[in-house]
């Protein structure tokens, strides 16, 4: 590098978005995300040793998946190149592959392909990759923000480790929010700005865990925040507000509020208000709740709360999270409104919890009583001479395909712990098993 380009570099960086400027250089510096680069796991000790493999990266926008990348660029002695999905194609990747067999075959130097986006690529550019990854041409290092399970092509998946970053923690965001501001090397320490407490709980909560989204507000408001007459910029919880665009509301995620909010939720549902549920799910999502937080809630709900007087409610509740964490937000919205509606709407029961609830007791307060003989396992040899599965009747060849015997242990005989409700599937579902069991009687079946 001459001295011009070095010139060009330097102000390329100091014009560069404060979170491009603070991206971390080194592993020790990644703010969050310990559960894969905590210095005890394999991801961390990889990159540390040189011996990384084929990964995926698979996180949310804003988590790391970049800072990642480009750590193991400023570590690794293998050549690193990155192509970004939405712009490359099939061309690019020739090219690269090309560059790779040339530095492996007169060097020995292995080549670390970073591919931002990668789900973006079709079917038959992650085909073109395939035997290339798997004889190690290239070291494939991918990342994307959407389910690779789904996304990403089945056999580059087989032939790589997927690490899954999760939202950046409220106390994460809070340090690199402070490293942003006093930061003079590479923060906007240099500005004579300060930040405070409650604008960083502020900025560091509504972010959603997104440090990329934290920095730009951060960025924003120092830089069209007037001084004060100390000569210092303040950064306030009201020029946070104004900065990341979103009215201060009473939800600490942490606080009472939070916990009063959710509750609230919940019972509508259960109370079968479809109004005070979405009214709920909107102050949650506009305090910037996490998706996936409310979506799981709605699924509790609806196995706790509506059962089997309607199975379609929890299947409702699970495609309506899937959608939800693969489209993002604002869209999410209408499903996970759609989801706590169809809950809130369904007949109720909570016949499945009482069950759980009675056996759990049972479990607790006999122990592991012995299973009926002629329903234990007779597949292995020398089963039967032990007596296993002798005397089982074999449901189907009977009358509705019911057959009255013994099925709990002997010590719990005539014992309940579901009852179906009268309301809704679940009154279809009692009216069954009572006419099974009565045909059953009629027919003269006696149990074991």
């Amino acid at each position: 590098m001459d001295l011009f380009e070095y010139m060009r570099s330097t102000n390329m960086e100091k014009e560069s978005p404060l979170a491009a400027r603070l991206r971390p250089r080194t592993l020790d510096e990644v703010v969050g995300q310990q559960h894969i680069i905590g210095k005890d796991k394999l991801l961390y000790r990889a990159i540390q040793a040189d011996k990384l493999s084929s990964i995926i990266l698979y996180g949310p926008p804003g988590t790391g998946k970049t800072t990642l990348a480009k750590v193991i660029a400023n570590t690794t002695s293998a050549e690193f190149t990155q192509i970004n999905a939405t712009v490359a194609g099939k061309k690019d990747m020739e090219a690269v592959v090309e560059k790779a067999k040339e530095m492996q075959g007169m060097y020995g130097k292995k080549t670390i392909l970073f591919i931002d986006e990668i789900h973006r690529f079709n079917k038959g550019q992650q085909d073109y990759l395939l035997p290339f990854v798997e004889d190690g041409t290239v070291i494939l290092v991918g990342a994307t923000t959407e389910n690779p399970y789904f996304e990403v092509n089945g056999a580059l998946i087989s032939r790589s480790v997927v690490f899954e970053l999760k939202p950046l923690a409220m106390e994460d965001i809070r340090t690199l929010l402070k490293r942003a501001v006093y930061d003079e090397e590479r923060g906007m320490g240099a500005y004579g700005a300060e930040i405070d407490e409650d604008a960083l709980d502020f900025l560091a909560d509504l972010s959603g865990g997104d440090a990329r989204h934290a920095l730009n507000a951060v960025e924003l408001g120092i830089m069209t925040t007037e001084r004060s007459e100390d000569g210092k910029i303040h950064i306030t919880v009201e020029v946070a507000q104004e900065c990341i665009q979103k009215r201060v509301m009473r939800y600490d995620k942490t606080g009472d509020n939070h916990y009063d909010t959710i509750s609230a939720f919940i019972k509508s549902m259960r109370g079968s208000d479809p109004d005070a549920a979405v009214y709920y799910l909107a102050r949650m999502l506009y305090a910037g709740e996490s998706v996936t937080f409310v979506a799981r809630r709605i699924m509790i709900c609806a196995s706790e709360d509506v059962g089997n007087a309607d199975p379609a409610a929890l299947q409702v509740a699970v495609s309506a999270s899937l959608a939800a964490e693969r489209i993002g937000m604002p869209e999410a919205q209408i499903i996970l409104a759609q989801a706590a509606a169809y809950v809130a709407c369904a007949p109720k029961s909570n016949a499945a919890v009482e069950a759980i609830g009675k056996a759990a007791k049972i479990v607790e307060e006999t122990g592991n009583l012995p299973v009926p003989v002629h329903l234990q396992d007779s597949h292995y040899k020398g089963a039967k001479k032990l007596g296993r599965g002798v005397g089982y009747k074999y449901a189907h060849d009977y009358p509705n395909h019911y057959v009255e015997q013994q099925y709990l242990p002997y010590e719990l005989s005539g014992k309940e712990f579901y009852r179906p409700s009268g309301n809704g599937y679940e009154k279809k579902i009692r009216e069954h098993m009572e006419r099974i069991k009565k045909e059953a009687q009629g027919n003269g079946q006696e149990e074991n």
